[in-house]
Order: C-alpha cells, then structure tokens, then sequence
C-alpha cells in the first residue's frame, strides 16, 4: 500500500492506496498495472490477475474515473522509495485501521474472489453516496 503523504495538492493525502495511475497512449490496462507498479514500488510484477472494473463518476469534480483492478501474486525485487508516499506492506487485518477511501474498504474485500466485478461508486465532495456492484 502507498500512505499519500509526499504531495500537498494530492486529492488522496493522507490516505493509503494501492499502486496504479493514468494508461498511457498504445498502453494496455495490463500493461500500465506492470509499469505502475514497477515505477511506484520498484517491483517487478508477473502475470496480472484481473479483478475487475470501478467507475468513479465525476470523481474529483471534474471528469469520471474508470479503473481496472488487478492483484499480483508473482513478483521480484525490493520496494524501493516513492516520490508520491511511503510504501509499505499492509496486513488485510490491519486496514480497517487506516484512513482508506470508503469504497476501498468495499472493493477490496473482492480481491481474493475467484470472480470479475464491474462497480460504481458514487461520491460527492469526497464522501461515498452509494455503490453498485455486478458480478460475472
């Protein structure tokens, strides 16, 4: 997990997220996952196992956010510093305890499910109004 505390105009300071940014042009989801992490972290991932796909509408005032989620189990490497927080490796009975978007607390959850997802989550002025999930 990334705890977002390096930038000050960082709409996520404060809280902990998991890795990931903006696809780049000619760039798969599978692919900006890998270089994500692999820029973030200093990991270097294997095999990208999809889980599923958030939109976050309006997010941050402006434009929707569309988000593909993986989970990686094959890695190598060593975490190394990040210019955007502080890495670190979080239990799964230690979240409840860090500041998490709220929707994260839910999603979350859906990472070890042998099933794909497809959610909205719906916020206003930072808080979570309501959510939506299907599987598949």
């Amino acid at each position: 997990m990334l705890h977002r505390n390096k930038k000050d105009q960082d709409m996520h300071l404060g809280k902990w997220n998991g890795l990931g940014g903006k696809v780049e042009k000619g760039e798969t989801p599978e692919s900006c996952a890998i270089r994500e992490v692999r820029e973030e972290s200093g990991l270097i991932v294997n095999r990208p196992i999809f889980r599923g796909f958030i939109t976050f509408p309006n997010f941050d005032g402006m434009n929707d956010w569309y988000v593909f989620v993986y989970r990686f189990d094959d890695f190598t490497g060593e975490l190394t510093e990040s210019s955007e927080g502080e890495l670190e490796w979080i239990s799964s009975n230690r979240m409840p305890e860090l500041p998490l978007w709220e929707g994260d607390r839910i999603f979350m959850k859906w990472l070890d499910q042998d099933k794909i997802f497809s959610a909205i989550f719906n916020y206003e002025a930072g808080r979570l109004l309501d959510w939506r999930v299907t599987w598949y």
